[in-house]
């Protein structure tokens, strides 16, 4: 396979966060090869209990991506 070279450093903040949502969806696309590691379900059991407790929100993952953007441009 031919190596890519970028360079990441000439990207602004907004094109490498669409580049890593590019790679993620192509990664993702079979989740049976995704491996979670063990402590990703403590921290979601804790993230769990926060929101169950009123300590945390939720927000829509297009309004998440939205407000990251915006933060960030």
């Amino acid at each position: 396979m031919k190596r890519v070279d970028l360079s990441l450093s000439q990207l602004s903040f907004v094109q490498k966060l669409n580049l890593m949502e590019a790679l993620w969806a192509d990664l993702s696309r079979d989740e049976k090869k995704l491996k979670s590691p063990a402590w990703h379900e403590t921290v979601l059991k804790d993230r769990e209990e926060a929101f169950m407790a009123g300590k945390a929100t939720v927000s829509d993952w297009e309004q998440a991506k939205r407000r990251i953007k915006k933060k960030v441009s």
